[in-house]
């Protein structure tokens, strides 16, 4: 990834914020006959430094995966920047579109795990985690219990091993401030203008 110095982010905190705030991650593999992209929510465990999820039995993805370097692409707010939002624009006209973002990239090793209690405690917490802003939220429990085992059968647990996180927050930095005061204003409510300001 193309990465200037002035949009590079660091923060364990707000690189570990954004993959919970956008689980569904891109995880690109290679494999013999080139690269594979498929998209799999994924928990991080920031403390292990490990993300953890699950595949059909059918994918392929995890019977290749044996330490296997991986690459898990998670994408955060994003949106179109108009030239119309910068204050400079009035000045000297010397301006064009962009793309504001944010995005982390995971390199890691990874591994399957082919094991029914370590999928229950998974899509538990899983699932508590995406129900808690509902009621009453959904609980694994209520599922009936041969139900569990069989759906249990069809899935294949993945852990990645984190190695390298790079955050890349593309949000105006290498505008000026009345500039960058402009595109916030100009997205208006969203999550990448919430990025954006102090």
């Amino acid at each position: 990834m193309y990465l200037p110095r002035h949009f590079e982010q660091n923060d364990p905190a707000a690189l570990a914020a954004l993959m919970r705030a956008h689980p569904l991650a891109t995880l690109v593999t290679c494999a013999d006959d080139g690269f594979t992209a498929d998209h799999i929510p994924l928990e991080y465990d920031a403390a292990a430094r490990t993300l953890r999820g699950h595949v059909a039995r059918p994918n392929p993805l995890w019977q290749h995966a044996d330490g296997s370097a991986v690459l898990a692409v998670f994408q955060g707010p994003q949106g179109y920047v108009s030239p119309s939002w910068y204050p400079s624009k009035a000045e000297t006209h010397e301006v064009v579109p962009t793309w504001n973002y944010a995005v982390v990239h995971a390199h890691g090793r990874l591994r399957a795990l082919d094991d029914a209690a370590w999928l229950h405690a998974l899509l538990v917490r899983l699932t508590a985690q995406h129900e808690a802003g509902r009621a009453p939220p959904w609980q694994v429990s209520e599922a009936p219990p041969e139900y569990l085992r069989q759906r249990l059968r069809g899935i294949v647990g993945i852990e990645i091993a984190v190695e390298r996180l790079i955050g890349k927050w593309k949000l105006s930095q290498n505008r000026s401030e009345a500039d960058r005061r402009g595109v916030a204003a100009g997205l208006g409510d969203s999550a990448l203008a919430a990025l954006m300001r102090p």
